[in-house]
């Protein structure tokens, strides 16, 4: 608009009465639209870019990285950018342990290690030890079709133990804090 207009009116209205309403915005978006145009071919001549506006781009009706995700798929996208896939394709062996080898087998062993593809598992009695060795075999087909194929290959079983000073895989020789006893 020109400072020529008279306020109430529009650009081009001045021939007949004032607009009001939905006519003044019609006419002010038009004015508007032309003004743009004059401006677009005056940078068109100079040789300047026209950039176009760039528009707030919406997620609309599907997913997007943009929306908010569920807690299960961003940590399983971290464990996969990190490496961690394996431990914790590992960990579900531990977790999953009874639906894995089934509840009787379950009851009666527990899986104590698993290192390089190595799982260690402690029974309750020498019995139930020998049991798990000749059910080896479908125990590691039930653990690759239940976790994953190659995260246990090799299963250790141990029979029942006595309670042991020893805590984690290093020791120092000699008798430590029972030398006290006699």
């Amino acid at each position: 608009m020109d400072n020529s207009t008279p306020p109430g009116e529009a650009a081009g209205a001045g021939d007949g009465p004032g607009l009001s309403g939905p006519d003044l915005a019609r006419a002010a978006l038009q004015a508007a639209r032309e003004q743009s145009a004059a401006r677009r071919k005056a940078l068109k001549k100079k040789g300047g870019k026209i950039r176009p506006r760039r528009r707030r781009g919406w997620s609309g009706p599907g997913p997007d990285d943009r929306d908010p995700q569920p807690l299960g798929r961003l940590a399983a996208r971290i464990a996969s950018e990190h490496g961690w896939t394996e431990h914790l394709s590992g960990g579900q062996v531990f977790a999953k342990w009874s639906s894995l080898v089934g509840a009787d087998v379950a009851e009666h062993t527990k899986p104590v290690a698993l290192k390089d593809g190595e799982l260690t598992v402690q029974a309750q009695s020498t019995a139930w030890a020998t049991q798990l060795r000749l059910l080896q075999r479908q125990i590691l087909k039930r653990i690759s079709d239940g976790v994953g194929r190659d995260v246990v290959r090799r299963i250790k079983v141990q029979g029942p133990a006595a309670p042991s000073w020893r805590h984690g895989p290093r020791h120092v020789p000699g008798r430590g804090p029972r030398d006290t006893y006699g």
